[in-house]
C-alpha cells in the first residue's frame, strides 16, 4: 500500500493549499534527544524533578479541603447563587492551582484575547487536545468539563473535579450519552447561570500536526461557542500523550525535568451558529474547526478517534507509524463502506473476491465492484493498492478487516489465508503471505523471505493457516526480530486498549449515528 497522489485541505482563506501526503500520523509522537538533552535530563532527574513533584504533590492535597468544603451539600442538579465565601474559595483553589503548575515549569502562561461571558458563550471549544497538561486553562477558568463518572470516585482528585460541577459520562449507562447532551442542553441554554463547560472536540489526543475531524456533541445545543487555541511553543515537545509515544510517566518526567515549559492561549472571537447550522451540528463543528485551523496555522485532516484505534493494536498487527492504514479508514468511512461491516460482511466479501481467481481490476471494475460511483474518494483507495493500473481486490478486503477488527488480528489473517490459498492443501507461497502482511499494516514494502523459511520449516515451499498460527504463538514479534520492515515499530502507550477509552481527560459523549448506511447494502450484488 502507498498513500494516493492528493492534498489534504488547510484552512487557508481562498485558496487549497497542497500538504504533502506523507504528513505527520497525528497519534504518533517520537522523541528523539541529543546526548547534550540526555545530560541535561540526568541532572534534572537528580536534582529539579523531585522536588517539583512533592510540590505538585502537596498543592493537590493542599486544595482538597477547600473543595471538600465547598461541595460539600451541593446540590448536582440546581446552580445556586454565588456567595462570599464560595467566590473566596474559588480565588483561593485558583491560587493554588496556579503554584502546582508554577513549580512545574510553566512560570508563565500566555493569554490572548477576551475569554467570553457565560451568557455569551456557553461552550469553549478548545483545541488542539494533546495532553493531560490541557488541564491548564481548565484550572485557570474553573469552567466543568465533562468526564467519566468513574473520575469522581479517585480519592482527592474526585473532590478537586466535582468542584467545578463537570457533566459525568457513565459507561454502564448505555443511555448516557443522550443524557450527556440533554445535560449540556439544559446547561447552555441557562442564560449564563451555570459555569461555561469547556469541551475538547477532537474527543483523543494528538500531537498537534493538525486538526482532526471535531465530535458534534459541543454543538448539538446550537448556542454560541468561544473557540479556544492551545499552544505550547517549547524546544522539546514533552507535552504531547499520544497513543504511540511515550506514556502518562515518562511525559510527566521528560516535562518536570524541563527550566521552563511554554503555553499559550487564545480565545478566538465568539462563534454564534446561523439557522442551518443549528439543524446539522456537523457542519457547525467543521466551519469552527476551519476557523481554528485557519488560526492555527495548521492543515485539516479527517481522521478520528475511531481511527486511532488503529495505533493502540497491539500483537503482529502492531502498524508502524507511516501505514496507510489510518488514510484508508478515513476513506472508507467517507464513502459509509465501513459502518454495518461485521464477520458475516466481510466472509461474504472474502467469498465474492475468491470467485474472482485473484484476477486484477482496473479503477472503473472497481467502482463497480463496490457499487460505488468514480469519486475521488474511490480513485484514492484504488490508488492505495494499484500497480501498473491494476488493482488485487483481497487486499481492500484484508484493509477493511483490519480497521474494522483491528484487536481481532488471527481473524484478518484466517480471512486472508482463505482468500489466497490453494484449494488443493489450503496453503500459501511466499510472495502470496509477504501481500497478506504488508496490506494488514498498511506498507507498500515487506522483507518476507526469512520470516517465510522460519515457518516453512519441511521446505515445501508453501504454508497453512495453521503452521502460521503455530509460529505466531511461539514468535508474535516476527516483524522485528526477522527484520521485516525498515522502520521499527512503536509501542503503544497506553495501559488500555479497550475501543471505549480516550486518552485525553474529557469523554467522549457524542451520540452514535445510526443512520448512516449500511456497507453490505452498498456493494453490488453477484
Amino acid at each position: 500500500m502507498r498513500f494516493p497522489n492528493r492534498k489534504l485541505r488547510t484552512a487557508v482563506e481562498g485558496e487549497d493549499s497542497g500538504v504533502s501526503a506523507h504528513f505527520k500520523n497525528p497519534f504518533v509522537h517520537e522523541l528523539i534527544f541529543t546526548p547534550l538533552q540526555i545530560l541535561k535530563m540526568t541532572v534534572m532527574t537528580m536534582t529539579l524533578f523531585p522536588v517539583r513533584l512533592l510540590f505538585a504533590a502537596f498543592m493537590m492535597l493542599l486544595a482538597w479541603p477547600f473543595a471538600f468544603v465547598a461541595t460539600v451539600g451541593r446540590s448536582e442538579d440546581a446552580v445556586e447563587p454565588l456567595s462570599w465565601w464560595r467566590w473566596l474559595v474559588d480565588l483561593v483553589l485558583k491560587a493554588i492551582m496556579r503554584a502546582m503548575w508554577f513549580s512545574g515549569g510553566f512560570h508563565w502562561v500566555r493569554v490572548k484575547g477576551r475569554r467570553a461571558l457565560p451568557s455569551e458563550a456557553p461552550i469553549l471549544t478548545m483545541a488542539p487536545h494533546s495532553s493531560y497538561f490541557d488541564a491548564i486553562p481548565v484550572t485557570m477558568t474553573m469552567a466543568s468539563i465533562v468526564m467519566k463518572a468513574e473520575s469522581k470516585d479517585i480519592p482527592v482528585w474526585g473532590t478537586l473535579i466535582k468542584f467545578i460541577r463537570p457533566v459525568f459520562v457513565s459507561r454502564s449507562d448505555q443511555d448516557s450519552r443522550r443524557k450527556t447532551v440533554e445535560e449540556i442542553k439544559r446547561r447552555a441554554c441557562s442564560d449564563g447561570e451555570w459555569p461555561q463547560i469547556m469541551i475538547f472536540p477532537e474527543g483523543t489526543c494528538t500531537n498537534r500536526s493538525c486538526l482532526i475531524a471535531f465530535k458534534p456533541g459541543a454543538f448539538i445545543p446550537g448556542v454560541p461557542v468561544q473557540p479556544v487555541l492551545l499552544r505550547y511553543p517549547n524546544e522539546m515537545d514533552t507535552i504531547s500523550w499520544t497513543w504511540q509515544g511515550p506514556g502518562a510517566f515518562k511525559i510527566l518526567w521528560l516535562t518536570l525535568c524541563q527550566l521552563h515549559n511554554s503555553i499559550e492561549i487564545e480565545y478566538l472571537p465568539t462563534y454564534t451558529p446561523s439557522e442551518e447550522e443549528k439543524k446539522d451540528p456537523a457542519l457547525f463543528a467543521s466551519n469552527v474547526r476551519h476557523i481554528m485551523a485557519k488560526a492555527l496555522g495548521l492543515p485539516i485532516i479527517d481522521y478520528s478517534f475511531e481511527d486511532c484505534q488503529l495505533a493502540m493494536a497491539k500483537g503482529p498487527l502492531r502498524l508502524p507509524r507511516h501505514t496507510c492504514l489510518l488514510e484508508f479508514a478515513r476513506l472508507v468511512r467517507r464513502l459509509g463502506l465501513k459502518t454495518g461491516v461485521t464477520d458475516e460482511v466481510l466472509h461474504e466479501e472474502a467469498s465474492r473476491v475468491r470467485k474472482l481467481c485473484g484476477s486484477r481490476l482496473d479503477v472503473e471494475g472497481f467502482s463497480q465492484y463496490l457499487n460505488q460511483p468514480l469519486t475521488e474518494e474511490v480513485q484514492d483507495i484504488f490508488s492505495l493498492f494499484e500497480e501498473h493500473g491494476k488493482m488485487d481486490v483481497r487486499e481492500y478486503v484484508i484493509a477493511l478487516s483490519v480497521v474494522c477488527r483491528p484487536f481481532r488480528y488471527l481473524e484478518t489473517f484466517k480471512l486472508a489465508f482463505r482468500m489466497f490459498e490453494a484449494q488443493e492443501d489450503g496453503a500459501v507461497v511466499e510472495d502470496e503471505l509477504a501481500v497478506v502482511l504488508k496490506t494488514a499494516l498498511g506498507i507498500g514494502d515487506f522483507v518476507v523471505c526469512d520470516l517465510f523459511r522460519a515457518i516453512d520449516c519441511q521446505d515445501k515451499g508453501k504454508i497453512t493457516f495453521d503452521e502460521f498460527c503455530r509460529f505466531l504463538e511461539n514468535c508474535p514479534d516476527f516483524v522485528e526480530q526477522y527484520h521485516c520492515l525498515h522502520e521499527l515499530i512503536p509501542q503503544p502507550s497506553r495501559e488500555s486498549t479497550s475501543p471505549s477509552s480516550t486518552n485525553g481527560f474529557c469523554a467522549d459523549f457524542s451520540p452514535r449515528d445510526p443512520s448512516t448506511r449500511s456497507a453490505a447494502h452498498s456493494k453490488k450484488q453477484d
